[in-house]
């Protein structure tokens, strides 16, 4: 499958809503994992770029969520990327794009000891 890199260096990236565990299947609850085994969770994130904002969920190993993600907070995106899917349930048909990241990392600790 097509996996496309997305640069972030020119964008404004805050939380939108704190990690929460990915949920692989609804009815029963469970939670996604990586082919490692490390659990899989959710940011939603507010991106700014280009004069367009978009809210993006982001799914990101548990091992790579550092900081205070609270909402507002700005953050850097490591290995970003954006993966097309699409699939048939029920006979609808049904498409979009995944985002995928390696890291969701607070930037306000270094922004606070700046100050």
């Amino acid at each position: 499958m097509r996996q496309i890199p997305v640069d972030t260096s020119a964008a404004t990236v805050m939380v939108a809503k704190p990690a929460q565990p990915k949920v692989r299947d609804r009815r029963t609850g469970e939670i996604a994992l990586d082919a490692d085994g490390v659990k899989l969770m959710t940011v939603d994130v507010m991106f700014a770029a280009n004069d367009d904002v978009e809210i993006l969920s982001i799914t990101v190993p548990e091992t790579g969520v550092s900081g205070d993600l609270a909402m507002g907070t700005p953050v850097a995106l490591t290995g970003l990327i954006a993966r097309p899917w699409e699939n048939e349930f029920n006979g609808q048909k049904r498409h979009g794009i995944a985002f995928r990241a390696v890291a969701v990392t607070s930037l306000a600790a270094s922004g606070a000891k700046a100050a």
